[in-house]
């Protein structure tokens, strides 16, 4: 049909139009024709029918039937011209132009129509599928072949296991098995067991019980009818030697972070609506119970302040710049974590193996302090014998002798007694009852390059210049040789050399002990040549050797001989008066392992001596001249 129109059209505009009516008839019947087809004939009727046009439609005379046309295409019903025979040609001219246009509008909208058809088909198969993939998601999950595969990896993983660790099974699980700390545990309970626990530090050295003592007494102050933790109060350990944090609060496991939702992501969900996602922290896991921080001396000073923070408000806060409290598509768990911070209330145990003075002045204000003391002999011993009834052994009566030798820790000595027990049963592997000898001990104490803690203890002799001080490191006491020897010199132009590793402090020590050494004999200590020595080169980082160190002096110069089964402590002034020092039970203590009977020390100390001290012969003397009634063999 558009062919035809077109070739029309081509032809009128040539000016070939036929001029006979009887054409001009056929081409208005094949017009009407045309528009039924592209109508269709009841639309048609209807359309001529609104149009008022029906009747010229259905007229015999040409020019009405023109008429009829014309008001049909135009789709006009105030189109009440009849044209004049010879304007037929002109209407049909108009009325051709209009239908071509439909028919051009027509083909358009089909080319469309099919696009557009196209596209939903396309969008419904993707609709349809999304459903479907939602649908398997909701019935099977985000499983498939591989995920399957690898759980069934993982569930068979857990169904093999090499039972128990040494440490679990070694571990105290109650306030009787921790050994030589009696104090220590008590004073810990105390402060647990009562409506107002306390936060603490525990200062100790290593692998004496610190952190066993912690999760015993929660353990058995839960037990208690008043006791403010209730039976499923969170014990929750960390080590602060590493705990790490991000300054801007990124990530922060100790106190939470904030996962925004651009920068890390939070849940789906939420990341979408830009809704930042807060993450309760350590602290708030241990909310009731205790929160137990292993090495806490070592933590970052910023993140030590933020934690004490917590610790006065109870709550750990969190902020983020993506947080709008007016955002009513905020879930009402993250809005009350924002408002009212997360709730932290627990009880801070932090231990430490460093001394009292290097801990923020700030975190020891806050919180009471514990010393867990070094362990003995004894109770090293006594800690072999728990270990090898819990492990099932029978041991030889020297073995918790000998490994008490060289360790001084409960958790070394168990790991050696470990190792022997193993090495046993790899010899014999068929024995029921395994017996620990000592050359199994012996064995593995050489495989470990290990050496007795205590080379040499004292004898009950004397000898001239040579006294047993005392010196500290840490929480260990040791025993300290100082040597002096003097050598008759120039008149006025002696000379005094001493350990260059000792200390300026020590050194010192040494120009202080001939003052007094003069004030006592009348003799200047510049006529002799005076040599003063700490066996084995020790730092002395302190003046607590200035008894000592003039005690040899004037041993040396005045030839009298020294006990060697006494050792003392205690800074010397230049009148001959016996200063206090620190350190006072580590000394002792030190003294103890390599059986000293008798410890001199300054009379301010004093209080510094536990009560329970057994074993030796603690002294106070106030001057050198008391300290010499003890040390100095009476004639």
């Amino acid at each position: 049909m558009k062919g035809i129109l077109t070739k029309w059209l081509n032809q009128a505009n040539h000016g070939d139009r036929l001029q006979d009516e009887e054409e001009w008839s056929r081409e208005v019947e094949a017009l009407y024709v045309l528009l039924s087809n592209y109508y269709g004939t009841d639309k048609l009727v209807l359309k001529a029918s609104r149009l008022e046009a029906l009747a010229l439609m259905r007229s015999d005379i040409l020019t009405e039937r023109v008429a009829g046309l014309k008001k049909i295409v135009s789709d006009d019903p105030t189109d009440q011209r009849i044209p004049k025979l010879q304007e037929i040609p002109q209407f049909l001219d108009e009325v051709e132009e209009q239908i071509a246009d439909l028919i051009a509008r027509r083909a358009v909208e089909d080319r469309l129509e099919r696009v557009v058809s196209e596209k939903m088909q396309e969008r419904h198969e993707d609709y349809v599928k999304e459903i479907k993939m939602n649908v398997l998601k909701e019935t099977t999950g985000p499983e498939n072949a591989q995920t399957l595969k690898k759980l069934a990896i993982l569930e068979k993983m857990n169904t093999i296991s090499l039972k128990r660790s040494a440490i679990d099974v070694l571990r105290p699980q109650a306030v009787e098995e921790i050994v030589g700390q009696e104090a220590a545990v008590q004073a810990l309970l105390a402060k647990l067991a009562t409506p107002y626990p306390q936060h603490m530090i525990i200062y100790g050295p290593p692998g004496v019980g610190k952190t066993s003592a912690a999760r015993v007494a929660l353990e058995t102050v839960k037990k208690r009818s008043f006791s403010p933790f209730s039976k499923d109060a969170p014990f929750v350990e960390v080590d602060g030697t590493t705990l790490r944090w991000d300054p801007r609060d990124v990530t922060n496991p100790l106190l939470g972070s904030v996962h925004d939702p651009i920068y890390q992501g939070a849940k789906h969900d939420l990341a979408d609506t830009g809704i930042p996602e807060p993450k309760m922290g350590l602290v708030s896991d241990a909310h009731g119970g205790i929160l137990f921080i292993d090495e806490i001396g070592e933590m970052d000073p910023l993140l030590l302040n933020k934690l004490l923070k917590v610790l006065e408000d109870k709550r750990a806060f969190f902020d983020s710049s993506y947080y709008d409290p007016g955002n009513v598509q905020i879930p009402q768990w993250i809005k009350k974590l924002f408002d009212e911070g997360a709730p932290a209330d627990f009880v801070l145990i932090g231990a430490t193996t460093r001394d009292p003075g290097e801990l923020n002045p700030a975190l020891r204000s806050r919180c009471s302090e514990v010393f867990f003391v070094p362990l003995e002999p004894k109770d090293v011993q006594r800690i072999i014998y728990q270990a090898g009834e819990k492990l099932g052994v029978i041991l030889d009566d020297n073995v918790p002798e000998i490994i008490s030798e060289y360790v001084i820790e409960g958790r070394k000595a168990n790991s050696i007694l470990t190792d022997a027990y193993g090495l046993a049963r790899y010899r014999n592997p068929d024995q029921e009852q395994v017996r620990v000898t000592s050359a199994d001990v012996y064995e593995v104490l050489r495989s470990a390059r290990l050496t007795p803690f205590i080379f040499r203890k004292v004898q009950s002799n004397v000898e001239i210049g040579r006294v047993l001080g005392l010196g500290v490191a840490g929480f260990l006491g040791s025993v300290l040789e100082i040597e002096a020897i003097t050598f008759t010199g120039l008149e006025g132009k002696g000379t005094i050399r001493f350990n260059e590793t000792a200390g300026s402090m020590a050194r010192d020590a040494v120009f202080n002990a001939a003052a007094v050494i003069r004030d006592l004999t009348g003799e200047d200590i510049r006529n002799y040549d005076v040599h003063v020595n700490v066996i084995g080169g020790a730092k002395i980082d302190g003046p607590s050797a200035g008894l000592a160190t003039t005690l040899a002096i004037y041993s040396a110069l005045k030839k009298q001989p020294l006990r060697q089964d006494v050792a003392v402590t205690g800074e010397i002034s230049i009148q001959g008066k016996v200063k206090p020092v620190g350190g006072i039970y580590e000394k002792i203590f030190g003294a103890k392992q390599v059986e000293v009977r008798k410890v001199l020390i300054p009379f301010e100390n004093m209080a510094d001596v536990p009560q329970s001290l057994q074993g030796i012969e603690v002294v106070a003397v106030s001057t050198i001249e008391e300290a010499m009634s003890h040390i100095f063999i009476q004639d």
